[in-house]
């Protein structure tokens, strides 16, 4: 455990109190239990935001799987749908086929790259804010207010005995969570299926055993990491607190006391003199709102999700005593040593790492948008049988056999025409089960891929080489949309 984090436990009424701190030799142990935090309501524009981005973050996730997306006859009408059974990932207009994997690659290392430049400009401000652990946690957090009460209240019950009042509270929140806990796995596995197909089944019991495994899973473990473990999952089990510190600088935006501004703290009454002394009260106020029990005025720690619930808080108590606002804001630490220096802030957002960052997340999206953009909606391949090699028939004429494979990831069905260009002009094309016409049509479904077997063959008078090379060629008489191939016909002579 670090320095920062025995001083952030240390905060009386929080975690531990002061007598409980003793942290000698002889008292220490290798690991710490946890002590319950009971964060307060704050109030005020960053605990506004917080509101619209849970509730934003919830309902798309609760909700996106029953948005429709209509694609053609015979395909999923589900919007975002992840279908292994077809092997494809629907993501609105976008199809990606198992080939196409190179598209969710892209996704996460813009996903990675836009983490950092956040973590650069901002500081934690997606754990903050939109993190899953904060956003279920945080929604948790109102069902146990709900039911509870605010901070004192839940303390109070806590240390109370066992009554029918507080078996009711406790109860009631435990069962809530555990339906937002069924809901979140429930909602989950819907990407997964259609969303109304699998509900129906899923609640007649006609769903695959897989559906009600992940949705138990699921639901065991929102209700464990965002009702029991809470902060324990951004401290011990979330990598990203120690990773961040390579991410940022002293320039990037954190939420910051201002020792300047605060320092020497000290109660305060109406009417005293606010000479020789600092705006904090030390009321505690930034202590009590935060859901991870640090205090903020203990300098940076890796606790911090940097929620600026203390901000809200502090700026709340500094207007109650009619001092300026921001004695706790977001501020660059390089700008906390300069307001104690004399000298005015400074901002660099444009520097080396935020344009290292930035130039990394364009490079990447120019380059999944091009790809997007001449993305080929028809594809050809072929492969020829190699055993036996090629059939010589009782004509003496040579015959090679081809398996071809077209790949239409339109949403409408084609009739491709199939020609071959160069080698010699007196090869047939023969296509098992299809009529013998030229150019010789070929029928794919939409968003299928169809294969084909093949034969050409060379007459005799006209074998006059080891192997013919020549391409394969389907074309969309509709929209002109063509698919080539290279392959040879081998006829085993030597001239």
């Amino acid at each position: 455990m670090t320095d920062t984090q025995n001083t952030s436990m240390a905060a009386p009424g929080v975690r531990q109190s002061k007598a409980e701190a003793v942290n000698t030799a002889e008292t220490r142990e290798l690991y710490q239990a946890r002590q319950q935090i009971y964060p307060k309501l704050a109030h005020g524009p960053f605990r506004l935001l917080k509101w619209v981005m849970m509730a934003v973050a919830l309902g798309i996730y609760y909700f996106l799987p029953f948005v429709r997306w209509e694609r053609g006859e015979g395909m999923p009408d589900q919007a975002v749908l992840v279908d292994f059974a077809n092997s494809r990932f629907y993501f609105f207009f976008i199809e990606i086929w198992p080939n196409e994997i190179y598209y969710i690659t892209g996704l996460l290392i813009l996903a990675s790259f836009g983490l950092f430049l956040a973590t650069a400009l901002l500081g934690r401000v997606w754990c903050g804010y939109a993190c899953p652990q904060t956003v279920w946690t945080d929604l948790f957090i109102m069902v146990e207010r709900f039911f509870e009460g605010d901070r004192n209240a839940r303390m109070r019950l806590d240390k109370a005995k066992w009554s029918f009042d507080k078996a009711w509270r406790k109860g009631g929140k435990h069962a809530v969570w555990l339906i937002i806990a069924a809901a979140t796995g429930g909602a989950w596995i819907l990407y997964f299926h259609d969303a109304f197909d699998l509900l129906e089944n899923f609640f007649s019991g006609q769903a695959a055993l897989s559906s009600y495994l992940f949705a138990g899973i699921l639901t065991f473990t929102t209700y464990t990491l965002a009702g029991t473990m809470r902060e324990q999952v951004c401290i011990y089990m979330c990598p990203w607190p120690r990773i961040q510190g390579a991410m940022t600088d002293r320039e990037a935006l954190n939420v910051t006391y201002r020792f300047d501004r605060g320092e020497p703290r000290g109660r305060h009454k109406k009417g005293e003199s606010w000479d020789e002394r600092g705006d904090c009260i030390d009321c505690k106020q930034c202590v009590a709102v935060c859901p991870m029990g640090i205090d903020i005025r203990d300098g940076s720690q890796l606790e911090c999700i940097q929620c600026a619930l203390c901000i809200d808080a502090c700026d709340d108590i500094m207007k109650k005593i009619e001092r300026p606002t921001g004695l706790i804001t977001y501020e660059t630490d390089d700008n906390v040593d300069r307001y104690a220096a004399g000298e005015k802030p400074r901002y660099r957002f444009i520097r080396p790492r935020t344009l290292v960052y930035a130039g990394a997340f364009a490079i990447v999206a120019l380059f999944m948008l091009g790809a997007l953009i001449t993305r080929e909606e028809l594809q050809l391949n072929a492969q020829r049988d190699r055993n036996p090699n090629y059939v010589q028939l009782s004509d003496g004429s040579v015959r090679n056999g081809y398996n071809l494979k077209i790949v239409n990831k339109a949403g409408e069905p084609r009739e491709l025409d199939l020609t071959l260009e160069g080698g010699d002009p007196a090869i047939q094309v023969r296509v098992l089960g299809a009529a013998a016409e030229t150019p010789m049509r070929l029928p794919v479904g939409a968003d299928q891929t169809q294969d084909f077997i093949l034969y050409l063959t060379l007459p005799a008078d006209a074998i006059d080489s080891q192997r013919e090379e020549f391409v394969f060629r389907v074309t969309d008489p509709v929209t002109g949309e063509t698919a080539t191939t290279r392959s040879v016909l081998v006829t085993g002579v030597n001239p």
